[in-house]
């Protein structure tokens, strides 16, 4: 691909991916506001299950993050292709049912104490802190894999696996933590 063609596509969608980034955590924490004012956007729609599927999207997608890493490490570029796009449709589902829950949802409150709670807390600020950067970084790796930026795309990646990986396997210790106080 010549340097012009890609500059015109990063004139192009660079912007797109930005404005995506911002979007998202902004449209959550609407959402987390209506929700707490409002009651649930959805009527009486039970999501008490989608704690437990969320867990299992974090699973599989720390699962796919590290395939995808052993793939690239033995050079099976398509292997890692697919483990890739597989841990970021994942982490899509994994927003949305995420957005739905707590759009929907009670608010559970981690009940345990002494030494554990400190734990659960620096876990969950951290996830929640580092969770901001995974969009931004995942969407940057993927435009410049597919646009072929191979140079820019292992330059982001060194951010983004050890970010992504993190928040996605802390996703599920916090799951681990809080779940016996569901009600």
């Amino acid at each position: 691909m010549n340097e012009v063609l890609i500059a015109n596509r990063n004139k192009r969608f660079l912007p797109i991916i930005w404005v995506v980034s911002i979007t998202i955590p902004v449209v959550v924490a609407i959402l987390f506001y209506l929700q707490r004012k409002n009651g649930g956007l959805f009527g009486d729609l039970n999501v008490a299950f989608l704690p437990h599927v969320n867990a299992l999207l974090n699973s599989a997608t720390f699962v796919c993050l590290i395939g995808g890493f052993i793939s690239v490490r033995r050079n099976n570029v398509q292997n890692h292709r697919k483990f890739m796009m597989t841990a970021f449709v994942l982490s899509s589902l994994f927003l949305v049912s995420y957005v739905i829950y707590h759009s929907q949802g009670s608010e559970t409150k981690y009940g345990g104490e002494g030494a554990l709670r400190y734990i659960y807390f620096f876990i969950l600020i951290t996830h929640i802190g580092l969770s901001m950067f995974v969009v931004p970084l995942a969407l940057f790796a993927i435009y410049f894999a597919i646009t072929q930026q191979i140079e820019r795309h292992k330059k982001v990646v060194k951010w983004t696996f050890p970010v992504w990986a993190y928040v996605a396997f802390t996703g599920v210790l916090v799951y681990l933590m809080i779940s016996p106080y569901y009600s």
